[in-house]
């Protein structure tokens, strides 16, 4: 996750659109290229909900020679936020979600490390414990692997500064709290600087869909510095918990990520695409379907959840959309996706009717191609903030704010000089949020939300970007193990 894979999309990954799913008792060896990847990066099961459990980080370092662009940290620490249900099967809850019509079942912990931490009966003697030297700096390397929240992030009484996300470096900023989505990883320093002590790391959800049911519990784990005295009265308490925003805090979301801005030196530039070939507009809504017989679902109004961008919900077609293309098999998919909603409508107004399709559609972007893709939130049910993720590319994150995207004067307030480089943006509740890229990697890649849920509905959509003149800018062959179908 967050590796472009340059000309191979053969080992990204998603299930029926790359390649199909790996069978019982088969195998097959995924080849990840690395190019200008740097930080922490993550792998995860593409399959279904399997990523719920099957997943890591994947570091990448600076290369032999070269450092990184801030003080060498004492220490690095992998930090994974997950998620854990107590006594459900993960496989199933897709499955049996797609059976009612309704939500998936919600989770009964987040977790760091694996453990829910001290606030939890079960875990309290397992909370993950992170040992720290007073005035030594570290490096925490933060993934969120939740399934369906977007997640506040703190440690109590400490400053967080912020140098990177997705593999990629940011300008440095100090903060007290993150808000991380499911998909993205950032690169922390923590400085040691408190007293000597105990202090809780907490994380919980950030949910900003009105009426949509989410965990609501807080995982902890727990800052130790070492040679502190147990037999103080001080560190015999219970550590302080961090101030962590509230649920529903979209305030304190937009101001975090409004500080992120690319890292810039005379060898690192930044070249956001300024003359702009191809505009894409996507409205990306959850919305409601009618039942198919006579019994109600469990959706609200007694329909079924659905979620589309431009009115399509996809569809998952027998043989992965990646095969079909290269070997010309008809009828997978069709390359006729909308560009731009084909009605268009107060997108964030009220009361909205937003009528869906299904169906297996691909956009068709000519190699080298300037890119400029809006990302527009509807209130279509309701609103939310919107985990996006790109296979295959980092974008610039341009512009965002909040209503209806306003094509002549948007544009004019867009960050062209140091626009941050991502892989996975969250588009805002009820707002938009403009991308640029240069299609330079040939092959299928999928865009989708990384709200699993949402995924699972239908939020996703696809670009094949067609081979370059020359070899070098062609797609790979496929490897002879490729999953059968």
């Amino acid at each position: 996750h967050g590796a472009r894979q340059v000309r191979n999309p053969w080992s990204d990954g998603p299930e029926y659109v790359t390649q199909c799913p790996i069978r019982p008792g088969e195998r097959y060896v995924y080849k990840i290229d690395l190019t200008v990847e740097e930080g922490t990066i993550w792998w995860h099961a593409h399959s279904q909900w399997a990523r719920a459990t099957v997943h890591g980080a994947f570091i990448v370092y600076p290369k032999r020679g070269s450092s990184y662009p801030f003080p060498k940290p004492y220490r690095e620490i992998p930090l994974i936020l997950g998620e854990w249900w107590k006594k459900k099967n993960i496989m199933d809850i897709a499955g049996k979600a797609n059976k009612t019509g309704g939500e998936p079942a919600i989770s009964d912990a987040y977790t760091i490390n694996g453990q829910p931490g001290y606030l939890y009966p079960c875990s309290k003697p397992d909370t993950f414990k992170m040992k720290v030297v007073r005035h030594r700096r570290y490096l925490l390397r933060i993934i969120n692997a939740v399934m369906d929240e977007e997640l506040f992030f703190a440690i109590a009484n400490h400053t967080l500064t912020v140098v990177a996300k997705d593999g990629l470096y940011l300008k440095h900023f100090n903060t007290s709290y993150l808000m991380i989505t499911p998909g993205q990883s950032m690169d922390v320093l923590l400085h040691a600087n408190q007293r000597s002590g105990r202090y809780f790391m907490a994380a919980r959800a950030y949910s900003s869909a009105f009426g949509a049911g989410f965990d609501k519990t807080t995982t902890t784990a727990i800052l130790k510095y070492k040679g502190h005295s147990l037999t103080d009265k001080l560190n015999r308490k219970t550590p302080v918990l961090p101030y962590l925003p509230p649920y529903n805090h979209t305030e304190a979301t937009t101001r975090f990520t409004n500080q992120f801005r690319s890292y810039r030196t005379s060898n690192r530039r930044v070249n956001v695409p300024v003359k702009i070939d191809t505009r894409l507009l996507y409205a990306i809504s959850v919305n409601l379907l009618n039942c198919s017989d006579d019994k109600p679902c469990s959706g609200p109004f007694g329909k079924r959840f659905s979620s589309s961008v431009n009115n399509v919900s996809f569809v998952n077609p027998t043989v992965d959309i990646l095969r079909a293309y290269h070997r010309r098999i008809g009828g997978v998919f069709q390359a006729d996706f909308p560009r731009k909603p084909p009605t268009q409508f107060n997108y964030t107004g009220e009361n909205l009717p937003f009528p869906t399709r299904f169906g297996t559609k691909v956009v068709v972007l000519d190699f080298n191609s300037s890119v400029e893709l809006v990302l527009q939130g509807t209130n279509v049910l309701a609103s939310d903030n919107h985990p996006i993720h790109l296979h295959g590319y980092s974008f610039f994150v341009v512009g965002s704010g909040f209503g209806n995207f306003d094509r002549r004067k948007d544009p004019l307030k867009y960050n062209l000089v140091d626009s941050p480089e991502e892989t996975t943006v969250g588009v805002p509740s009820n707002g938009w949020t403009a991308v640029r890229f240069v299609a330079n990697n040939p092959g299928v890649w999928l865009l989708h939300c990384h709200i699993e849920r949402h995924a699972t509905w239908g939020m996703n959509a696809v670009f094949i970007v067609k081979d370059g003149p020359t070899k070098s800018s062609r797609m790979l062959k496929p490897p002879p193990d490729l999953p059968s179908c």
